[in-house]
């Protein structure tokens, strides 16, 4: 079996530069970087990358936990995590985590385990003080779509307050005034700081917020249709409808259309996330951009730079939501 040494002798170069040349380093000429890539090739050597990591004390892994591993959002974010951290030679281990403590916490410790470099987090059931005590430890953690003040140079998070204040002042442009509002769980940090921006926006306008006009959902379609279900049997003149994701949002569209409520004429609808169908669906949804894949993106530049000594890369933290007008939503 073909050693280091062995390609070293082949290739002509010391032990350092094949070794330099296995971790990437930029300072080895792309001429010797060849000679020594051949010589692996014609040996066919290949690293032991477990005794590397021992070697270095760097496993060139990076742990990531996320709540939920279907659906439309989290598939971009994950992409991005792991194409931005391939192209520099890292690979990425998953662990899902079901937005519960318990097995967000067995996903951490798992990853740990393994000897992963750091951690980029998507957690929304396990305490900020977990995460604060985290951050101390020996392994790097960067948290995605979460802000916690004391670390907030570990988050990569959207301003959700400011989301959820544009959905609603967009109904209010447009004068609606019986104004339904369908959240997220009240578990989940994003979902009540989007509510605390519609609630924001209401106040803003001299207009009182009505509770009976506010649904708990779950940010999937059979929760929106649930709200919506509910909302209906009020009775109430219910003119506008805005909703904290987009997957909630189609749901309830849905309801309305089998109760032959035509939108948007009969009521409006905006959603959250700007998710790639509702803008293909009849008629198009009015959303608020949730740039998750960019935030994965970042979470990852975030490693590189913090971790990998990539001091070449710029960092974002916060990201600003965006509106985007579409069909769904009329003049009342």
């Amino acid at each position: 079996m073909a050693t280091i040494y062995d390609v070293s002798v082949l290739a002509g170069v010391s032990l350092a530069t094949v070794s330099r040349v296995m971790n990437n380093n930029t300072k080895v000429s792309e001429k010797t970087r060849q000679k020594v890539l051949d010589a692996m090739d014609s040996l066919g050597y290949k690293p032991n990358n477990i005794a590397q990591s021992l070697a270095s004390n760097c496993s060139n892994s990076v742990g990531v936990v996320v709540s939920q591993l279907d659906g439309p959002f989290y598939g971009p974010m994950m992409t991005q995590i792991e194409t931005s951290l391939r192209s520099a030679n890292k690979h990425v281990i998953i662990a899902a985590g079901h937005s519960d403590e318990q097995q967000e916490k067995e996903g951490i410790d798992f990853l740990m385990s393994r000897g992963c470099d750091a951690l980029i987090l998507d957690v929304e059931a396990v305490s900020d003080d977990y995460l604060i005590k985290l951050s101390r430890g020996t392994t790097p953690i960067v948290l995605i779509n979460r802000y916690i003040e004391a670390i907030k140079e570990r988050c990569v998070y959207l301003d959700n307050e400011l989301g959820g204040y544009m959905a609603t002042d967009h109904m209010l442009s447009l004068g609606h005034t019986n104004i339904a509002y369908i959240s997220g769980p009240m578990y989940k940090l994003d979902a009540r700081d989007r509510l605390r921006g519609h609630q924001k926006a209401i106040a803003e306008h001299n207009l009182l917020f009505d509770p009976e006009l506010w649904y708990e959902g779950n940010f999937r379609e059979q929760g929106g249709a649930d709200a919506m279900t509910h909302l209906l049997s009020l009775n109430k003149p219910i003119t506008a409808v805005v909703c904290a994701s987009d997957q909630m949002a189609s749901g309830a569209i849905a309801v309305c259309i089998e109760r032959g409520l035509k939108v948007p004429d009969d009521i409006s609808f905006i959603g959250y996330d700007n998710i790639p169908f509702p803008a293909y669906i009849t008629p198009t949804l009015s959303t608020i951009s949730n740039p998750i894949d960019d935030m994965g993106h970042m979470a990852a530049r975030w490693v590189l730079k913090q971790v990998y000594n990539h001091q070449e890369v710029d960092v974002e933290s916060c990201f600003k939501p965006e509106l985007f007008v579409r069909g769904s939503a009329k003049q009342a």
